[in-house]
């Protein structure tokens, strides 16, 4: 399993991919981030070759599907809570 850490004070965008087809887990998901969309994309890209073995033409088809948003700072952790 892999996990990446939020930097502080940076943009921060998730890139959620269904890999339900892939697995035949109803609902299950990857998702990356990254300081932008193309590198939560990028990671998401990833995530499939590495963790799923996918293809070239199963990335693409995977990712036409995908939904990359921002995440609001609210989701960020509070340093007083650490």
């Amino acid at each position: 399993m892999m996990v990446q850490q939020p930097r502080q004070e940076e943009p921060l965008y998730s890139c959620t991919v269904s890999v339900e087809r892939l697995t035949g887990r109803l609902e299950e998901e990857v998702i990356a981030f990254g300081a932008s969309e193309e590198v939560a994309r990028k990671q998401a890209e990833i995530l499939l070759a590495r963790s799923y073995n996918c293809s070239p033409a199963q990335i693409r088809q995977l990712m036409q599907q995908a939904q990359i948003a921002p995440l609001s700072p609210w989701c960020a952790p509070d340093q007083d809570y650490v």
